[in-house]
Parts: structure tokens; C-alpha cells; sequence
């Protein structure tokens, strides 16, 4: 099973900010959407390019190349020309700081 990992304080992500960090192995970007905090692999299902940095609207990255929209709460790819989610990854605060979890080759 995979171990959490520390990523970051929650103070390191300002609100409708964004964080860039490995884990095991993959890129994952953690958001910070009022004051709740959401993790999804950083990459855009449509052709891989990396959604860190891009424009946060709402809840909502969108793709520098195309504009896909994906949902940053549930990865749901939510306009074309993406149509496959992007990875989710569970989180937990303990102390102000964020840990994640990659659970999907569990």
C-alpha cells in the first residue's frame, strides 16, 4: 500500500493557488479552492501537457495548448478536446500540513 507523503503547509498555497510536488514517482498539482485543498496528476489527458500554472477559474484548470477544462475537486475532464479525467489523489491536513496518497496501483 502507498505511504502518505508530505507535501507542503497549507500556507504554502495561497487561495485559488497552486502547488506543484512528486509523488511516488508522479507529478501531482495540489489546489487550494476556498480554503479546501484538492490533488490531481498534473497532466492534461488530451496530450500531456502539464496544468501547473495554468489558469484557475472556480474550481476548474484549464490547458495552456487546447483549453480542456478539468474539475481540480473530482479530475473529471469536463470540455473537449479532453474527454478522460485526470488522476485524483486523496489528502489529509495534520497540522497545517498537506500529505497525499497515490492509491491507484494499490
Amino acid at each position: 500500500m502507498s505511504e502518505w507523503q508530505k507535501v507542503c503547509s497549507t500556507g504554502d498555497i495561497p487561495l485559488g493557488e497552486w502547488h506543484q510536488s512528486d509523488v511516488d514517482g508522479t507529478t501531482v498539482v495540489i489546489y487550494n479552492v476556498d480554503g479546501e485543498f484538492f490533488a490531481i496528476e498534473d497532466v492534461c489527458t488530451h496530450d500531456g501537457a502539464i496544468l501547473s500554472g495554468c489558469p484557475l477559474e472556480g474550481d476548474e484548470v484549464v490547458c495552456p495548448r487546447h483549453g480542456a477544462r478539468f474539475s481540480v475537486k473530482t479530475g473529471e475532464a469536463l470540455s473537449a478536446p479532453a474527454w478522460e479525467a485526470t488522476a485524483t489523489f486523496p489528502i489529509k491536513i495534520e497540522n497545517d500540513e498537506i500529505w497525499v496518497q497515490d492509491l491507484r496501483w494499490d
